[in-house]
């Protein structure tokens, strides 16, 4: 054998030259183009060239990146438009740098009424025709397009046409991802819940442009920070029986996440955002049960789960009235609180809305939407203490009666209007609606006592734009929007005095809420709400006969009574045990199917026969508190209230009209503060009402 060189040496030399080899492609630089409008450029930021978000990506990605900001401000995507990227020289320097990774955002100055509406055909081909410029430039090119960053209802242009517009074109680029083969980021869901960040409606501040290096960064390394679940799962919690339950959550994209739970073991694999979820078939009430969660790098173990009924409790301060300021709170406490088969999950708040300025670290955190936090616990002294005493009771007479696990999920803000519960997509599309997110502290849509409470407690805010939980849409982001993927039995619902001044306005808030709710879970949820109490405020009388309407007019809607419960002065009355087992009664009746009294009488019409009136009702009858009945007026055709006595005989109340009045209508519990007394046999007591005379017509016996 006769080698030139000794082997030791070849040997040497192969390693030499893998060595620098891999040092030579550790050195190599990706190059990263960031493609766009004045979102990309940074218009607006103080410091523009340190705070756009190509320059806090360049920081995440570190220096095997070489980050470059393409953003020309107003430009547009269409190619007609009337500042067309492809003509600008930011777009030839960006075909010149040759990126090997495009992100692209343009669209949004395309909304404008100049380009959209006689442009808007050529949309999905000057898109196609973009990306494939930059895949000439370099044919190993990773191009991701980006849904649009939002456009806030306080713009000028929103409702003439900027809204409808800016979403007929979010829609088409997922379409135009998928036709063209590129990566498709969400810029949108990260800071739609964050117009505090938006000053002029439209421009992300520094934190915008940080929260968007991020979630770019995110899609660029694939590493959304390991395994992670919703704060819903946890130990002690309740799934929902007889219907499949999604398992879900973030992991690093690509990462394979494997659920074991009882017999089953399901996987799912993490998407481009991230996120992964299964779905467990529909189960039957059970438990203790346990679940592993596990991706290659961690294991998660949640202990002591049950399967049952769950129900979201949400509201204002009647809602969140804890349990041991009930009027027999503390012996429950005591005696029967402890019952493992029932879980309470209470969103702790942040702050109270109380008459107390906030400090600056609440006020950011608030911002964050870092306003609820909480676990399941299972029921005890201490867990009950402090849980919604409608709720609780709710929640333990379902238990008896269905002898199933109950989970009970407290969401509510004292003091909180209905609007704070809405959705923003559902609000801007509203003709009305829209008009109460811009400005909202200076709204008469608003009740005045809100906004002045938002203002003791906004007292130190730095930005008027500063987010508050009476806010529209501020609750639903901040605490409903991330269980509407986590199956329940239900809602129940009590709030409404802090939307008292507008009971009309109400009326369309309601129905509106519990429309969205329904098509964020994706089924028919039944809605359980209280109406409002007794009282010295002279708008709830109308409000409550408001709400005695909404049942009728929303399908799988029920109210129970709690006027006879109220306090002259006080809104907080005590007897919520009462109130919480007409609630559980009405459940039982229309969505356990059960064969029990849920409703007070209804009456179905009024006539007179000479000077004697019969209200004729669905039920038999009585009197509450064994005390002469009380609570009907008369009106007369001049408007003026009349009282009247009453006499029962079974279905029907007898009144009679005073000589010489001409009655036009009959109005029961119309008072604000009322000891109006009609029930029926079961001892549910009639609603607010007010009823037409039909006229002199014949006793129906």
């Amino acid at each position: 054998m006769n080698n030139k060189y000794p082997f030791s040496f070849l040997s040497a030399l192969l390693i030499f030259l893998l060595m620098n080899l891999c040092l030579h492609a550790q050195d190599k630089v990706v190059k990263v183009a960031c493609v766009g409008n004045s979102v990309t450029y940074g218009l607006g930021l103080e410091n523009r060239e340190q705070e756009c978000y190509p320059t806090k990506l360049q920081v995440l990605l570190g220096k095997n990146y070489d980050v470059r900001n393409f953003g020309h401000s107003g430009a547009t995507l269409l190619k007609k438009g009337h500042n067309p990227y492809y003509k600008t020289p930011e777009f030839a320097d960006a075909i010149t740098f040759a990126p090997d990774i495009a992100i692209i955002h343009l669209g949004l100055n395309d909304t404008d009424p100049r380009d959209w509406p006689n442009y808007h055909d050529d949309f999905e081909a000057d898109y196609a025709w973009l990306i494939d410029a930059f895949k000439k430039a370099n044919p190993a090119i990773k191009i991701y397009i980006c849904r649009l960053t939002p456009i806030f209802s306080g713009h000028p242009r929103f409702k003439s046409g900027t809204r409808d517009w800016y979403w007929q074109i979010q829609n088409l680029i997922p379409v135009i991802a998928k036709a063209n083969h590129t990566g498709l980021i969400d810029l949108h869901e990260p800071l739609y819940a964050r117009p505090d960040i938006f000053a002029d409606n439209i421009h992300p501040d520094k934190e915008g442009a940080s929260i968007l290096a991020t979630t770019i960064y995110h899609a660029i390394s694939k590493n959304y920070g390991g395994l992670k679940l919703p704060e819903v799962f946890a130990d002690n919690m309740v799934l929902q029986r007889k219907m499949p339950v999604p398992v879900f959550g973030t992991a690093n994209m690509g990462d394979v996440v494997e659920v074991t739970f009882r017999q089953y073991k399901l996987s799912a694999k993490a998407d481009e955002y991230g996120q992964w979820k299964v779905t467990l078939p529909a189960m039957l009430p059970g438990g203790p049960f346990s679940m592993t969660i596990k991706d290659k790098d961690s294991t998660i173990t949640l202990k002591n789960i049950l399967i049952g009924d769950v129900w979201l409790c949400s509201g204002q301060s009647n809602m969140a009235f804890p349990l041991r300021s009930e009027a027999e709170g503390e012996n429950e406490i005591k005696t029967a609180a402890n019952n493992t088969t029932i879980r309470l999950y209470k969103r702790d708040l942040l702050k109270e809305t109380d008459s107390i300025a906030w400090d600056t670290a609440t006020l950011d955190r608030v911002n964050r939407l870092k306003y609820f936090s909480g676990t399941w616990k299972e029921s005890n002294a201490l867990s009950a203490r402090d849980f919604s005493a409608i709720a609780y009771y709710f929640g333990k007479k379902i238990n008896a009666e269905e002898h199933v696990p109950i989970g009970l999920i407290e969401v509510a803000v004292g003091g909180s209007p209905i609007e704070s519960w809405i959705d923003r997509y559902t609000m801007e599309h509203d003709p009305i609606f829209v008009d109460m997110l811009n400005n909202w502290r200076k709204s008469d849509f608003i009740m005045q006592w809100c906004r002045d409470r938002a203002d003791v407690n906004l007292k130190y805010a730095a930005s008027a734009k500063q987010r508050h939980p009476y806010e529209p849409c501020y609750n639903y982001e901040a605490g409903i929007a991330d269980l509407t993927a986590f199956p329940v039995k239900g809602v129940l619902w009590y709030q409404g005095e802090s939307n008292a001044h507008n009971s009309e306005l109400y009326a369309q808030l309601f129905k509106t809420m519990v429309t969205s709710w329904r098509q964020k879970w994706g089924y028919d949820l039944p809605f359980y709400f209280v109406q409002l109490s007794g009282i010295s405020r002279p708008s709830w009388p109308g409000f409550r006969e408001m709400e005695s309407k909404l049942q009728k007019q929303v399908p799988n809607v029920h109210m129970a009574v709690s006027m006879d419960m109220g306090d002259t002065l006080n809104v907080h009355y005590k007897q919520k045990r009462v109130v919480a087992n007409r609630l559980a009664l009405s459940a039982l009746h229309y969505t356990y199917k059960k064969p029990v009294a849920a409703d007070g009488p209804v009456p179905l019409y009024a006539v007179q026969k000479n000077k004697i009136i019969m209200i004729t009702f669905n039920s038999p009858l009585t009197i509450g508190n064994q005390k002469p009945l009380t609570g009907f007026e008369l009106i007369n055709e001049k408007g003026e209230r009349i009282s009247a006595d009453a006499t029962i005989y079974k279905n029907n109340i007898y009144l009679k009209s005073p000589q010489g009045e001409k009655v036009k209508a009959i109005w029961y519990a119309m008072q604000p503060y009322t000891r109006a007394n009609l029930i029926n046999n079961a001892g549910l007591p009639a609603s607010t009402f007010t009823l037409t005379l039909q006229g002199n017509k014949k006793f129906m016996e």
